[in-house]
């Protein structure tokens, strides 16, 4: 399991107080400073929250303004605002050069956003997990729940309309590539 990581900004106190604790933590605590901060932060790269008196440049941040806290409530702040970024993260697909988000059913290049349906989306991840050509019968089967029997061309229809999304928003005609053996995202 990945450990998630609190970042200590410029509170000494705050530090050696949940080091004291860290055996009932969830969470690895660690301590910076200005010097050491950016580089911290680049190898972490997620999975991470910072709790700071002074830092608001930071997305997920904790600020703590007022003292006396109750070390209780600190706790359970930064268990929520962790939850809250695991969710974000996990949320947040790479797609080739795009990302997807999974919970805004949207699509992002370049900060370019494309709304997409929900069923786009499930093809989109389906595919795009998917390690090798994913066939017409096995769409039909995992992203539409249709059996084998049925002649249909929904997911030709689909994929159709979402490359001519992807190709009108994205100028990208080879976001979906078909072949022989069955449809990938490039």
């Amino acid at each position: 399991m990945i450990s998630k990581k609190i970042i200590i900004y410029e509170h000494d106190v705050l530090f050696e107080i949940l080091d004291e604790i860290k055996e009932k933590l969830s969470f690895d605590i660690i301590k910076a400073n200005k010097k050491d901060f950016e580089n911290i932060k680049k190898k972490l790269k997620t999975n991470f929250l910072v709790v700071s008196a002074t830092q608001k440049d930071q997305e997920n941040c904790i600020i703590i303004k007022e003292f006396p806290f109750k070390i209780k409530k600190l706790i359970q702040t930064i268990n929520i605002n962790l939850l809250k970024t695991e969710f974000s993260d996990k949320s947040n697909v790479d797609v080739g050069s795009y990302k997807l988000n999974l919970n805004s059913r949207e699509i992002i290049k370049n900060n370019t956003i494309l709304e997409l349906t929900e069923r786009e989306v499930s093809l989109i991840n389906f595919i795009n997990k998917s390690k090798r050509p994913i066939k017409i019968d096995e769409l039909q089967k995992k992203v539409w729940d249709y059996s084998n029997e049925l002649e249909t061309h929904t997911v030709e229809t689909h994929i159709y309309r979402l490359r001519k999304k992807i190709k009108e928003k994205f100028n990208d005609g080879n976001f979906i590539i078909s072949s022989k053996k069955g449809y990938i995202i490039n």
